[in-house]
């Protein structure tokens, strides 16, 4: 598997702990970069990229990514591969339940790099801006509500990202 790079955006210190946990998993070749100090340059130097993001309020990606999302725009992903992780709370949010994840997906200049998608079982919401095809967009992680499912979760999406980042 050719380097990974895993960028996030991280308020509070828990899409930063899921990022390092997504890293640890994937096991060596894996550089972790917070958003706020990434550049165009950084992220274009990767075949293989992770970005992940939690969910502020209704809707809202985290603020270093809402910082930096245009920026996408300018580099090119042709031959590239992008994975995507959220974090958010289906009990207080079921209405916009990782929704972060979903504007993230949203303002990619590509889509049709993107890999790694998540089932929908297992959640209990209304509505997510992170659904397509009757799946998630990527990885999703509800560190309130279901804790004890995190671990497994991350482990099962490696397995996806090492099958698909090669």
């Amino acid at each position: 598997m050719e380097k990974v790079g895993v960028f996030y955006g991280s308020t509070s210190g828990s899409t930063q702990k899921v990022a390092e946990k997504i890293g640890k998993e994937l096991g060596e070749g894996v550089d972790l970069h917070n958003i706020r100090e990434a550049t165009i340059e950084m992220i274009a130097s990767y075949s293989n990229l992770i970005f992940g993001t939690s969910a502020w309020g209704i809707g809202d990606m985290q603020d270093d990514w809402e910082d930096f999302i245009d920026e996408l725009g300018q580099i090119d992903f042709s031959g590239k591969k992008i994975a995507l992780f959220g974090l958010g709370d289906q009990l207080e949010y079921p209405e916009s339940f990782v929704d972060g994840l979903g504007t993230l997906y949203c303002r990619l200049p590509d889509k049709s790099v993107v890999v790694g998608e998540w089932p929908k079982k297992g959640y209990s919401y209304y509505f997510s801006l992170a659904e397509k095809d009757d799946q998630f967009v990527g990885l999703v992680i509800d560190d309130h509500q279901q804790p004890d499912l995190t671990e497994k979760r991350i482990s099962d999406w490696a397995k996806i990202l090492k099958k698909a980042f090669n």
